[in-house]
């Protein structure tokens, strides 16, 4: 492309002389303005320093720059033009000769320099004149003009980004030109045109638009299924239907919601039934928030690139739960180990105290609701510290000032005259700590220090008598009590516990009037004063059997059952040896006859069942012969045997019984006194399901044969109990008696013989 090649001044620029304006650095307007601003400051008397600061920093101007400038303007050759909007219309009229005008492209670097003949002024070598500088006044108004001529903007000046002192400067020394006037264009009749500012805004609007509707498309073509890598609950459902991950959900965590949920804290073990707190998984609640059309960015994000675990959503009814975990919190909750002091016989043993844990229930709420599904299961439950009452301190100073002093020697108890010196191991043996509050206190139990004193020196206290309760007359006596002189418990071990721990070992007690453990109030209390019921049975004719019934007869009367307590025949009639009065008599032991020790006693414990059945006691434990004997009621009767069969009864009313019981006139006779309670009816049904003796076989040596004859039976028995008119109870009793079989001793003929009963049975 062709261009103009001259200057605006007119004038042409050689390229010789372009070429030396770049040896020497000059390239742009930036270096004519500093020329300028140079020759300014040596006009105005400024140093070489001040010349510098009027410099761009970027390179310093040289006298050889001046030099090259004021030759460049003497040659008159102009500089080409670098930019494309410098360069002018092919079939445009040759411009008219502007002078002054200098026009710079920002950013190019692209300088023009209007010079002529009269750049000469510029010479160092020849001073401003006044005259100059009116010259370079008057042709600086064409300077515009012609730059706005050449503006890319059609009329905006390019201006050059320099301080605008440098502009005045470079104004006052610029040469006076002769201005040069381009023929008018075409174009000047159209009005220069606005910027576009509005444009911007249109473009990014429109962006934003197609972004939004790409958003949307995508929200919404992704919207009919679950987010891939989806995982509610370990279960995975991600890119399903809702539908089917609803199943899956349903399916695979079903079993979850109907179990026991287990809990635990430590070693402990629970359980929380899900059902009975309304714990539920709400599937539809776990999956809306990811399934459907959602512009939320997250789910688009997951549904693009993965979800991840989604918390399930759950219901549950509060109160229930808590009231679930406060059950769960009592049972799982571990007390802590109070500190606390024991003796070990006169060595104090320490127990440290160690925090018990319980179940912080208001946390646990969260960790169940949240976790039931998904926690590792036992679910453990958060825990709170339960701290103890007594702590470390309060148990060493409990040891200091209480447990060792009082073991550290031996304590004198004085009475009068009289003195008993108890040992440390007495005095431990008496001796325990409690906790009060946050520490340890000391006591001593005073029953028994009264007793080791006794011990110690009988004669320090004069005992009283207890009350008694003896059968004379024939009827229940009251021997009264009698007091004597003795300990004041209380007192006793206040003054032994001070003794103890200080260094004044002896204990000053006065004697008190003592009363009996059993006084005669105590036994006016129990009520026995009248005949409840009365029992006999007829004896056969054999002393052996009969001795062993006066034995145990003597062994049983006065016995005393209070309210409440069990009499056992066993209790007070064994050990059945002959050293305790009891002979061998007949029995029957394993279906045959025999003999033991205290055969015959069957018929004492048939005596004593009765009076307990008809005086309304309840029925503990009582066995049946299992053949019946008719001198005894059937169906109410009971046999004894010392290493497995005893006859019990319980004393079921308010007052206390006695019992009596004697041989005489050939019968055996037994009572029970007290004062009547129950109202009681009994019944005995006819004999029914009636087995024929037979004949059966006894190898033994000791074999003794029986005829028989008797036949075998069932009999039941009822007992109604009233009290003030009313019906208590009614009770009923079956019992099925083996017939009294032919005996043959030796073996059997045939392997069909009886079995014999198993149990040793002593004869009525």
């Amino acid at each position: 492309m062709a261009h103009d090649d001259r200057r605006e001044g007119g004038t042409a620029q050689t390229s010789a002389d372009r070429e030396s304006d770049a040896e020497h650095g000059f390239t742009g307007l930036g270096d004519l303005d500093a020329v300028l601003a140079r020759r300014a400051a040596l006009a105005d008397g400024h140093g070489p320093d001040a010349d510098t600061e009027l410099l761009t920093p970027e390179r310093p101007v040289r006298t050889e720059d001046v030099e090259d400038v004021e030759s460049g303007a003497a040659a008159g050759e102009a500089e080409p033009v670098e930019d494309a909007d410098d360069v002018a219309p092919a079939d445009a009229a040759e411009p008219a000769d502007r002078t002054g005008d200098v026009e710079s492209a920002e950013g190019t670097g692209d300088v023009e320099h209007a010079e002529d003949s009269d750049t000469a002024l510029l010479s160092p070598e020849r001073p401003v004149s006044d005259t100059d500088t009116e010259t370079i006044d008057a042709a600086a108004p064409a300077g515009p003009a012609v730059a706005a001529a050449h503006s890319p903007r059609g009329g905006e000046a390019l201006v050059h980004p320099r301080d605008p002192h440098t502009y005045e400067a470079a104004d006052r020394y610029r040469p006076e030109v002769e201005e040069t006037r381009m023929p008018p264009s075409p174009l000047d009749r159209f009005d220069a045109e606005e910027p576009r500012r509005g444009r911007g805004w249109l473009v990014a609007g429109v962006v934003v638009l197609v972004l939004a509707l790409a958003y949307g498309a995508a929200a919404w073509f992704l919207g009919d299924r679950v987010p891939n890598g989806t995982v509610v609950a370990g279960v995975p459902v991600g890119g399903m239907t809702q539908a089917a991950a609803t199943e899956r959900l349903e399916s695979e965590l079903g079993p979850l919601t109907t179990d026991a949920i287990p809990v635990s804290v430590g070693e402990g073990l629970s359980s929380i039934d899900p059902a009975g707190v309304s714990l539920t998984l709400d599937v539809d609640s776990t999956l809306d928030p990811v399934t459907g059309f959602s512009l939320d960015p997250r789910v688009l994000w997951g549904r693009l690139f993965g979800m991840g675990d989604v918390v399930p959503a759950t219901t549950v009814d509060e109160p229930a739960l808590d009231a679930a975990l406060q059950s769960v919190a009592a049972e799982l909750e571990v007390a802590p180990v109070e500190g606390f002091i024991a003796y070990d016989g006169a060595t104090p043993e320490i127990t440290e105290p160690v925090p018990g844990t319980a179940v912080d229930v208001e946390a646990a709420r969260t960790v169940v609701t949240e976790g039931w599904l998904t926690a590792e299961r036992p679910i453990e439950l958060p825990t709170r510290e339960l701290e103890p009452a007594v702590d470390a301190a309060a148990v060493e100073d409990a040891r200091t000032e209480l447990a060792e002093p009082l073991v550290s020697g031996p304590v004198v108890v004085a009475a009068g005259e009289e003195l008993a010196e108890l040992t440390p191991e007495q005095l431990a043996a008496a001796a325990s700590f409690t906790a009060s509050g946050d520490r340890l206190e000391l006591q001593l139990d005073g029953p028994t220090l009264a007793d080791t004193v006794t011990e110690v020196n009988p004669d320090i206290v004069a005992g009283g008598e207890d009350a008694e309760i003896v059968l004379r007359d024939g009827r229940p006596t009251i021997i009264p009590s009698t007091s004597g002189r003795g300990f004041d418990a209380e007192a006793l071990a206040a003054a032994v516990l001070e003794a103890g721990t200080s260094t004044e070992r002896t204990a000053e007690v006065d004697l008190v009037e003592a009363e009996p453990e059993f006084t005669t109030a105590d036994a006016e209390a129990l009520g026995i004063k009248e005949l409840v019921v009365e029992f006999s049975t007829p004896m056969p004719p054999d002393p052996v059997r009969t001795s062993n019934l006066v034995a145990g007869s003597r062994k049983v009367t006065g016995v005393i059952i209070e309210p409440g307590e069990e009499f056992s025949l066993l209790e007070h009639i064994a050990p059945i040896t002959e050293a305790n009065g009891y002979v061998s008599s007949g029995v029957v032991e394993d279906g045959f006859a025999t003999t033991a020790l205290g055969g015959g006693l069957s018929q004492l414990s048939t005596n004593m069942f009765n009076i307990g059945f008809l005086a309304g006691m309840d029925d503990v434990r009582h066995t049946p012969h299992t053949r019946w004997f008719d001198r005894y009621p059937a169906g109410r009767e009971a046999t004894v045997w010392e290493s497995s069969t005893d006859m019990v009864w319980r004393n079921s009313t308010d007052h206390g019984v006695m019992v009596e019981a004697w041989v005489a006139d050939g019968r055996l006779h037994s009572r029970l006194w007290g004062t009547k309670y129950w109202d009681v009816e009994t019944s005995t049904s006819e004999k029914y399901d009636i087995v024929q003796p037979t004949t059966v076989y006894n190898p033994a040596e000791d074999c003794k044969p029986e005829t028989g004859g008797q036949v075998g039976f069932t009999v039941s028995v009822d007992r109604q109990r009233y009290r003030d008119g009313a019906l208590f109870d009614d009770e009923s009793w079956t019992w099925t008696y083996r017939p009294w079989n032919h005996v043959v001793c030796g073996d059997p003929p045939a392997e069909d013989s009886e079995e014999p009963s198993s149990s040793p049975t002593p004869t009525g």
